[in-house]
């Protein structure tokens, strides 16, 4: 690795990138199990608006790791999938997800002390 690894156009800050913006993880993890309507996604999510929800979505096509697909019914159906790339995402969310767990507690720990001591992370 040289210190130019981190520079905006990297690879590896492309994909710190999706990880940083909490809802894509929680938006691909929620879409593991195949194709749902957004309400059924934020019914799972739980605590998104309809608005962060479609502008995540849309997100995530733009990287293509999220497909749209609409239906010709009256009225309309729209769903979205994960895409072949968008699974290759499942294995990092859930390593990340793994850490927080075993992790999680020292750091709302470290955030508790730190919060007690009247400075800001």
């Amino acid at each position: 690795m040289t210190t130019d690894d981190y520079l905006a156009d990297c690879r590896a800050r492309l994909a710190f990138d999706l990880l940083a913006n909490t809802w894509n993880a929680v938006a691909v993890w929620a879409l593991r199990d195949g194709p749902r309507r957004p309400g059924e996604l934020r019914e799972r999510i739980g605590g998104i608006s309809p608005k962060v929800l479609t502008e995540t979505l849309r997100r995530l096509q733009g990287y293509g790791l999220v497909a749209r697909r609409e239906y010709a019914e009256s009225p309309p159906r729209v769903e979205y999938e994960l895409t072949d790339l968008g699974r290759t995402f499942l294995g990092p969310i859930e390593t990340v997800g793994a850490w927080a767990f075993a992790h999680g507690d020292e750091v709302m720990a470290a955030q508790d002390r730190t919060d007690a001591q009247g400075l800001s992370a």
